[in-house]
């Protein structure tokens, strides 16, 4: 059992009634949760492994729920873990990256790139990659796409203020690149382990972001962190957005999308 995935449990408990009640043990899917994230163990949760298991692993993502109409394509980057409430976001790679300490977003952005985010729900965060239609727009035909890094707490799917609809994605901010950008970068960092030798992988781009003319998304995760880059042609700059969604009006942050689109 310890290699079998979650589709083969569940034939697995079919078999018999052993099966079944052995099957149905948390400590069975809570370790098959953790290691097909590759993920460490995680504090404690609010739902079963199981149901965390099966929202992980569905085929489901954020735009399964909302805004279907808008949605061209996605792949799944990976897992990763905030250890503490505080995230740095950023649209800069560079491995002169610090901590800004401007007292508002804009002047964040607009000095650096980043910004820092506090009241992250701690614990195991699902990094995907998303391929949207342009927002500007409302028509089927057009051929505009925004890269859209998204970001959400494990357990996000099964909350019923995720599934009503009462938890909205919010903007936090928006900063324009205007000159030519040689890629579209995003990047979430736990703050707390910005200078761990695990996350000093993002900043070795050589080793994943694309080769010139490699015009495919290109993405890396560590244990804290999560990074996407995709080689642009000639342009005229971007405009990049940054959304959250929160667990209530007040509540801790359970979302996070990192938007960017040609201007």
């Amino acid at each position: 059992m310890k290699f079998l995935d979650g589709p083969s449990l569940m034939m697995l408990g079919l078999t018999n009634k052993w099966f079944y009640n052995l099957v149905m043990d948390e400590s069975i899917w809570k370790f098959s949760c953790l290691r097909d994230l590759q993920v460490p163990e995680s504090e404690k949760v609010s739902f079963k492994w199981m149901h965390i298991y099966s929202s992980a692993f569905d085929g489901s993502h954020s735009y399964t729920f909302r805004q279907q109409e808008k949605h061209i394509d996605w792949m799944r980057i990976g897992a990763f873990s905030f250890d503490s409430p505080q995230a740095l976001l950023t649209e800069n790679l560079s491995t002169s990256l610090r901590i800004p300490k401007e007292d508002n977003v804009d002047k964040m952005l607009k000095s650096h790139g980043s910004f820092v985010l506090k009241n992250i729900k701690t614990g195991i965060w699902i990094a995907d990659l998303q391929l949207v239609r342009c927002p500007v727009c409302d028509l089927n035909s057009c051929d505009g796409t925004m890269q859209v890094l998204d970001a959400r707490h494990i357990e996000l799917f099964l909350n019923q203020g995720y599934q009503d609809g009462s938890w909205e994605y919010q903007l936090v901010g928006s900063h324009d690149i205007k000159q030519s950008a040689d890629g579209a970068s995003g990047a979430i960092f736990d703050i707390k382990h910005l200078n761990d030798s695990s996350t000093s992988a993002i900043f070795g781009l050589s080793s994943w972001v694309g080769k010139p003319k490699d015009w495919q998304p290109k993405a890396m995760i560590t244990y804290h962190a999560v990074a996407v880059n995709t080689n642009l042609q000639k342009n005229d700059g971007l405009h990049i957005k940054y959304h959250i969604m929160r667990a209530g009006v007040d509540g801790e942050i359970v979302s996070i999308r990192i938007s960017q689109q040609l201007l």
